[in-house]
């Protein structure tokens, strides 16, 4: 495995970052309140910069020991910032665990019990013992469903689904709403009128029920919001269909909580070319001078040909870097016996799914939205493609290389609208983590064993890869700027085992489990945990 492509590709783009000035962030008062600006996070008169991790599992924990154990290893880890789901929507009232929320046949009960809000009540007040913030997640684009008889195309049959509550897309949702609201296409949820007055009402008890807790960072409206889901999309779904719905729910908080932020939680997808509701305004002229031996930064959008020639440069940069290392592959002409012309590619002259639209999601948009303080994108190359497929690089390093230059450009296109970005959510998938790895749009494990041809497993990285890609990650958001970067998900050993979502941990105890695990889990993972830490450290350290 080639390792010097992708760490060539990072030095050469923090050569360039490290070019621009340590930002200073001055004092904006002494709230206990989570703000946000044009220079980023501020709480009690200081500045914030954050790395977090997410735990959409947490409410579903039986015991308080359990929680107060998870979170206070969190904090030992020096992570200020976790993210979890404030819904667990059902369609039936299970027989056991947590619920939030019933919602059947178009009328919609709230759980305020023990094993309903009550464990949001926990988690806040313990999450504020011990000096961590919470991103509270409203609802999520993914609810797939593991049977035949729903509205939509299932994903599995039922024979074959984990236990509820194992993987973040088993919490309800949007398509949840949908179906139960007798609709037929995702996007219903952002122009149904009858949806719209159930979220909002949902919405409006979980934030009333915190809107004094100083431990709440920010409300975010949807995971991963956007046109497509599993159930079917409409024609008419467009970037400005969730941009409305982004801008109609964030007012609706804004006018329920002076207090704290709102965030999107998209998943950072680009539209250069879409019409826009909220178009960034042209930087301001003439500039300020720059202090004393410091350099002018001038910000620009992000544009479909800076994309095209940042991918082509890229290609052509790896190229040579693998003809002097010797790896690639000469299949052009030998011309007298001494010179070999490798071949030549054809780069792409468009954009892909990550920038054209296509998701219906325009996150600068969303950002440039008045009620919007922060921007969001995520990082999952082993579900998403943020770049075309370089055949210089083995599959793992085109996924590293493309999200240091995904990282890169979210950077830019934030700071141009001039709001803090976070990037809520990254992970990577290993080799020795395959056989649970479940994707967002799904309901079980493709790589299992006993369900796939596990020769795919070359496409993923192995422990060292995952831990040299999350040090190239967090190195790249910490100088291109971002306020906070999120690791998905955290994962805890040595709890109770009273749920099915709590995974046999024959190794320690018969009573005790594994927090869930969708492939991204990293319990007993030290290493990952103590790059976690540093990273802590380097981004406090630059606030």
């Amino acid at each position: 495995m080639r390792l010097f492509s992708y760490f060539w590709f990072l030095t050469s783009i923090l050569s360039c970052l490290a070019a621009a000035p340590s930002r200073t962030i001055a004092e904006r008062g002494s709230s206990p309140y989570v703000s946000s600006g044009k220079d980023g996070f501020s709480v009690n008169g200081s500045s914030l910069r954050f790395v977090g991790t997410n735990l959409y599992w947490l409410p579903t924990l039986e015991t308080n020991d359990d929680i107060w154990n998870v979170l206070k290893n969190i904090s030992d880890t020096g992570i200020k910032v976790i993210r979890i789901w404030a819904f667990n929507d059902v369609e039936t009232v299970p027989a056991s665990g947590t619920w939030f929320q019933l919602v059947q046949n178009g009328t919609a009960t709230i759980n305020e019990g023990p094993n309903g809000l009550q464990k949001l009540d926990t988690i806040v007040q313990m999450a504020e013992q011990q000096g961590l913030y919470v991103i509270m997640s409203l609802t999520n684009n993914w609810n797939p469903v593991p049977n035949t008889t729903t509205i939509g195309a299932p994903d599995v049959l039922a024979s074959v689904a984990l236990p509820r509550n194992t993987l973040s897309n088993d919490f309800g949702g949007m398509d949840l709403y949908v179906r139960q609201f007798g609709l037929q296409n995702h996007d219903d949820f952002y122009t149904s009128d009858n949806v719209l007055s159930a979220f909002q009402a949902y919405t409006k008890v979980i934030v009333l029920r915190y809107f004094n807790s100083p431990a709440v960072f920010s409300w975010e409206l949807a995971n991963d919001a956007r046109c497509n889901s599993t159930m079917p999309t409409s024609a008419t779904c467009t970037t400005q269909t969730v941009t409305k719905w982004h801008a109609l729910m964030a007012a609706f908080i804004a006018s329920l909580d002076p207090n704290h932020i709102v965030s999107a939680g998209t998943s950072g997808f680009q539209c250069t070319d879409c019409p826009k509701l909220y178009p960034v305004a042209p930087s301001a002229s003439p500039t300020p001078s720059p202090a004393p031996g410091k350099k002018r930064r001038k910000v620009t959008p992000l544009t479909k040909e800076q994309i095209i020639r940042q991918r082509a440069e890229s290609r052509r940069q790896n190229r040579a870097a693998a003809k002097r290392a010797g790896t690639l592959k000469e299949d052009g002409i030998m011309i007298r016996g001494r010179w070999v012309s490798t071949a030549t590619r054809v780069v792409s002259s468009s954009t892909d799914s990550s920038t054209d639209g296509s998701s219906g999601v325009d996150s600068q948009d969303i950002l440039n939205i008045p009620n919007i303080g922060f921007g969001s994108f995520q990082l999952y190359p082993d579900q998403e493609t943020y770049g075309p497929y370089d055949p210089n690089l083995d599959p793992v390093s085109n996924k590293i290389n493309s999200s240091l230059t995904w990282i890169q450009q979210s950077a830019q296109s934030a700071a141009a609208v001039g709001k803090p970005l976070v990037l809520n959510g990254f992970g990577l998938v290993t080799q020795t983590n395959l056989n649970n790895f479940v994707p967002f749009n799904m309901s079980y494990a493709p790589y299992a064993t006993n369900t796939a041809d596990v020769s795919a497993s070359s496409d993923f990285a192995n422990s060292a890869q995952q831990e040299q890609g999350y040090s190239s990650f967090l190195q790249m958001g910490d100088s291109a700027g971002l306020a906070g970067i999120m690791q998905y998900q955290w994962g805890s050993a040595g709890i109770t085992q009273s749920s099915a979502a709590i995974q046999l941990d024959t190794t320690n105890s018969p009573s005790t489990g594994d927090s869930p695990n969708d492939g991204y889990s990293i319990a007993g993972n030290t290493a990952i945990q103590q790059i976690l830490k540093q990273g802590a450290q380097a981004m406090a350290g630059g606030s």
